[in-house]
């Protein structure tokens, strides 16, 4: 069993670094909310006061933090992980960050002797607490064969992505998509309504044609044909709308680094953030429905 440091103990990290204490690992986890960090006590883990207490004997340490800034920081900064961790620590940052802050940090990572990851995930609150996360990695071999075993403990697809930064690559690539075919699927099942077709009718027919999707088949935007979706609870999340704007601003900076023309990203980044606007930011991003339903 390892020493794992973990630091980011919130909706996502928190039932990440449970599981990690399920499987018998000696998890010390850190979070800058008090109650985040008395919850994972609860739940076996042992409290550190900081982050320097977190990580003072970890073999591991793993990091999921809001924002590039954070991770750039906890890392580099004064007494950042990179200057404090002992050389050859393992270390998998798996915030949702922009591609260039992810390879300037493992850079620095592997030149003080670390392997390092960045391995974004995917599938929501739900997957976490569950350990069915999929992990999209960037880094070494080296590095991403020593963290498989921990990642399997919390997720069921892992996957190497290449090079460092293309976890967030793949992670910013996709959620873009996801974006765009939610509201597609939110336009067509709206339209079909006012043209006379019932909800459970068009999902019958269009999940079983080429309209089919993820964002129909498993988190349907309107309540009844997929009894899971938060649609069926009032659209909490889930995965937050706010969560999905901060992607979609992360893949409009990597269009525009890219010289990458992403048109139909660019219109979602726009109508995500009239829901925000709306009021919408704290209900699941399949809840732009509400806001489209609006709209004539």
């Amino acid at each position: 069993m390892a020493n794992i440091g973990f630091i980011g103990l919130g909706n996502m990290g928190g039932p990440m670094a449970d599981n990690l204490v399920k499987a018998g690992h000696d998890v010390k986890g850190f979070d800058l909310s008090a109650d985040s960090v008395t919850r994972f006590a609860g739940a076996g883990g042992t409290a550190a006061d900081n982050v320097l207490a977190a990580v003072s004997d970890a073999q591991v340490v793993v990091t999921m933090l809001p924002a590039g800034k954070h991770v750039r920081e906890v890392y580099t900064g004064d007494d950042g992980l990179i200057s404090v961790c002992r050389p050859g620590t393992l270390m998998i940052d798996s915030s949702t960050i922009d591609v260039e802050t992810a390879r300037d940090v493992i850079a620095m990572a592997d030149t003080a002797g670390h392997h390092m990851l960045d391995a974004p995930v995917s599938g929501g609150t739900t997957g976490a607490a569950a350990g069915t996360l999929t992990f999209m990695c960037g880094g070494s071999d080296a590095a991403f064969t020593g963290a498989k075993p921990f990642l399997e403990i919390m997720g069921k697809n892992i996957v190497h992505a290449g090079g460092a930064g293309n976890g967030q690559a793949a992670k910013v690539c996709n959620n873009m998509l996801l974006a765009i075919s939610m509201i597609g699927t939110c336009e067509a099942f709206l339209m079909a309504e006012r043209l006379g077709l019932d909800a459970q009718r068009f999902f019958d027919i269009s999940s079983t044609a080429s309209g089919q999707c993820w964002s129909m088949t498993t988190y349907c935007p309107v309540p009844g044909p997929v009894p899971t979706s938060p649609a069926n609870r009032d659209y909490q999340p889930g995965f937050a709308t706010a969560m999905m704007y901060k992607d979609l601003d992360l893949a409009k900076g990597a269009a525009e680094s890219s010289k990458t023309w992403t048109p139909m990203g660019a219109r979602a980044l726009e109508l995500y953030k009239e829901f925000m606007a709306a009021g919408g930011a704290d209900a699941d991003f399949s809840g732009i429905i509400k806001h489209l339903a609006g709209k004539k």
